[in-house]
């Protein structure tokens, strides 16, 4: 069985495994009726329990380790990127990165999170976890794309900011607080696309936007399932009913107005067809730019303020 198969996938690789043992005998015998019979139900089956999962098991999705990733969407969508480093105060920050380029001809500042694919490559991107230093990073990125009146796409993906000491001590908070108020008043397009996790401060360090966009099996809370968990009953063992209360999904936040659009993913996931989701991807951003790049600066500034605004609201 595949390492990084999750529980709710066993049923479908048992009888993958089983039909690439069958295909070994398929010279000899005649099997190919009962092999294509086992082949409908694999895509039966798939279709089953992905389009039925839980809070949970979208938590799960989110976090699958061959999940494409920030750099992955760029080199697969964008040509003649330019990575651009350091945030001019301290250092630079692997967990976040970005730099110009160019999406169908029309230039534009991609940032995002940074996770690794292994044990080496997430010490290096620090599992995903911003430092200050990212923070400040990302937002000279995006005054420097205002400088030259280019459009901004953010993408999230993280567990959250670095919750170390030494991250206080260069003020955490302070960096992200900044980010949030900058980006509010941002004189270009901004728009925000969930492609894993969005924990927390973490996310939205970087997700204040114009358009926020949702993939399909993401998450977007202020807390993760675990940690919402050990809070309320002192254990992580109650992680799925904390996901279920949480409603964290892309359709629990479409309902709720905190995000305007989801996009649907290949069947079991986005790791399970990398390019289909970036070209699907890709035609989403383009579409929202052409919309988006239309709007005065004054007017995109007072609509964005009024949208963050209107979440939230109670009455008692």
């Amino acid at each position: 069985m595949a390492k990084n198969t999750l529980d709710f996938e066993k049923p479908i690789v048992e009888l993958e495994n089983k039909i690439d043992e069958m295909k070994k005998y398929e010279g000899q015998l005649d099997i190919s009726g009962e092999v294509k019979k086992l082949e409908e139900k694999v895509e039966e089956l798939k279709k089953n329990i992905y389009q039925n999962l839980t809070r949970w098991q979208k938590v799960q999705l989110a976090r699958h380790p061959e999940r494409p990733s920030t750099l992955d969407y760029i080199y697969m969508m964008t040509t003649d990127f330019v990575e651009l480093h350091g945030d001019r105060l301290f250092k630079d920050d692997k967990a976040i990165v970005g730099g110009f380029a160019k999406l169908d001809g029309q230039k534009v500042m991609i940032i995002g999170h940074q996770k690794g694919r292994d044990t080496k490559s997430n010490l290096y991107r620090n599992f995903g976890m911003p430092n200050p230093e990212g923070y400040r990073k990302a937002l000279r990125l995006m005054k420097l794309a205002e400088k030259f009146n280019k459009p901004v796409i953010t993408m999230l993906d993280t567990p959250g900011a670095y919750p170390g000491l030494e991250a206080e001590q260069r003020g955490q908070a302070e960096a992200i607080a900044r980010n949030l108020l900058e980006m509010s008043r941002l004189k270009v397009p901004i728009i925000v696309v969930i492609i894993g996790e969005g924990a927390s401060g973490g996310a939205l360090g970087i997700g204040v936007g114009d358009r926020i966009l949702m993939l399909q099996n993401t998450w977007y809370s202020v807390i993760s399932p675990e940690s919402c968990s050990s809070i309320l009953w002192r254990s992580w063992d109650f992680k799925e009913q904390a996901a279920e209360a949480l409603k964290l999904t892309a359709g629990d936040l479409l309902e709720q107005g905190i995000i305007d659009r989801i996009i649907e993913e290949p069947l079991g996931g986005a790791h399970k067809d990398p390019q289909k989701m970036a070209d699907i991807l890709k035609d989403i951003l383009k579409e929202e730019l052409n919309a988006l790049i239309k709007i005065k600066p004054d007017k995109l500034i007072q609509n964005r303020l009024e949208k963050f605004g209107k979440m939230g609201v109670y009455e008692e």
